[in-house]
């Protein structure tokens, strides 16, 4: 009984001072509804069980759990793209028993908005917040040699008609391509841009994750499409 009572005593400590197993950040894009202007918001709900970081750049969002439970997004919904510089911002608590906090102010961290929930009780707690500004995605573009805060390529073209075509063209050999080359058919692409080479191909450049389970394997991507819309050629890079 002694010996017993003593193994379980070990096992316990043992167990109390390995390292807790770290959680895997989650990211996620905004889905976009209402109407483009020169006023933005985001309104984002997340689960958290005890601290949790979000950061918000762009139309990207990664939801980092300090410690607790795994976090979970529930909502992610913005009616346009945070700048890189807006004119002016704000952060709203909307919901959640605990304490939200705003770490980092976006026009003073190279774009990126960090968010802190703290929850101080046991279990899962939904926090709502949002996230308000002034000021064009436009006016914010990326330095063509710079990488944003989650790697993606610089933003060098908007996405239209054109464009569009070229996008959609190069995720379908893409995914044509991951699929043959590491079996991996459910990819979540991030942002996709496309870059005018002023000649008779465009280039198309992008990132997408692969998840199975708490991992996630995280990929560049590039493409050379023609004006046909023809992918001429694909090269994947993991990140």
């Amino acid at each position: 009984m002694i010996r017993s009572s003593a193994l379980c005593f070990t096992i316990l400590t043992l167990a109390a001072t390995l390292p807790a197993q770290r959680v895997p950040p989650s990211s996620r894009t905004a889905t976009m509804r209402g109407t483009r202007g020169d006023r933005g918001k985001c309104t984002i709900e997340v689960n958290v069980d005890d601290v949790a970081e979000i950061e918000i750049q762009g139309d990207r969002g990664l939801l980092t759990t300090l410690s607790g439970q795994p976090s979970q997004w529930v909502r992610f919904e913005c009616n346009d793209i945070l700048p890189r510089q807006p004119d002016d911002f704000k952060f709203s608590g909307v919901d959640g028993r605990g304490r939200q906090t705003l770490l980092r102010d976006p026009r003073g961290n190279r774009g990126v908005a960090v968010i802190r929930i703290e929850d101080p009780k046991s279990g899962r707690e939904g926090y709502t917040f949002d996230i308000e500004w002034r000021g064009s995605p436009s006016s914010s573009i990326e330095n063509p040699g710079e990488k944003g805060r989650f790697g993606e390529p610089p933003r060098i073209g908007s996405e239209r008609e054109g464009s569009g075509r070229a996008i959609d063209a190069c995720k379908d050999a893409v995914r044509a391509r991951a699929d043959k080359q590491y079996g991996y058919r459910d990819l979540e692409f991030g942002r996709v841009d496309v870059a005018d080479d002023r000649g008779r191909n465009n280039s198309v450049q992008g990132r997408f994750i692969y998840r199975r389970g708490f991992s996630q394997e995280e990929f560049e991507f590039t493409c050379s499409v023609d004006g046909s819309g023809r992918v001429r050629n694909v090269e994947l890079r993991r990140w």
